[in-house]
């Protein structure tokens, strides 16, 4: 009996036509990558501002010297619009610094600035928050007051972040002037001076760099290896 059902269904299934038969192929998911409101408020300031005829900052150090300007100033922490920014990613044979006042988007001065002397050669690449290291500390600082000291026109430092630099005013870590930051001693040494763990500034610029930021305005020092540790902090 089975073989006389045979043409029955066979008949039955040629009755269904090929545009019939629905498949539920998924469509591709497309992926977009959605930046932040703080995201894009940065990268417009960055691309807004007046460069003076200097060499801009990288846009990811800058971003992030921003990012935590806007923290700290929220917290009443610093309160000029004055973000300093110093770029240890960069070679010291280049200027790594700069001063630029977020009330008019401009870049104000851009400047070679040592780091410390066990802290790299040409390089940064170590650092510390320790007394006597001769290291550079890394992280956001709030300017202080003006002195003078052995080295001439100084600004005090304080480090805002706990384990970092905060140790930076006890060990004298300060913004001053030194003859080893300057072009003729990268000609003849083929990198620049290094300190005992202060940024040091060319003497010629020293006056007008401390003016410009000193009383609780923002200084950001920039390396890699503090990327992690930033972004922890800053989601706190």
């Amino acid at each position: 009996m089975i073989y006389k059902l045979f043409p029955i269904f066979f008949l039955l299934l040629s009755s269904f036509s090929p545009r019939e038969i629905k498949t539920t192929n998924p469509k591709p998911i497309a992926y977009t990558s959605v930046k932040s409101d703080i995201e894009l408020k940065v990268e417009n300031i960055y691309n807004q501002l007046h460069s003076n005829d200097l060499l801009m900052p990288n846009l990811n150090s800058f971003s992030k010297a921003l990012v935590g300007f806007y923290d700290l100033k929220a917290k009443g922490l610093v309160s000029k619009d004055i973000l300093t920014l110093i770029d240890f990613s960069l070679s010291s044979n280049t200027k790594r610094l700069w001063v630029i006042d977020l009330t008019s988007n401009t870049i104000l001065y851009q400047s070679l600035v040592a780091h410390g002397r066990n802290t790299g050669d040409e390089f940064a690449n170590s650092f510390s928050n320790a007394a006597e290291s001769y290291k550079s500390s890394l992280g956001f600082y709030a300017t202080g007051e003006i002195y003078n000291g052995k080295h001439g026109t100084s600004l005090k430092l304080d480090g805002l972040e706990k384990g970092i630099n905060d140790n930076a005013r006890t060990r004298a870590v300060v913004m001053h002037g030194a003859d080893y930051v300057a072009e003729s001693f990268i000609k003849n040494n083929h990198r620049l001076g290094r300190s005992l763990g202060c940024p040091a500034l060319p003497v010629a610029m020293t006056k007008a760099i401390v003016n410009a930021i000193k009383g609780k305005s923002c200084l950001y020092i920039y390396h890699p290896s503090l990327d992690k540790k930033s972004a922890a902090r800053l989601l706190s």
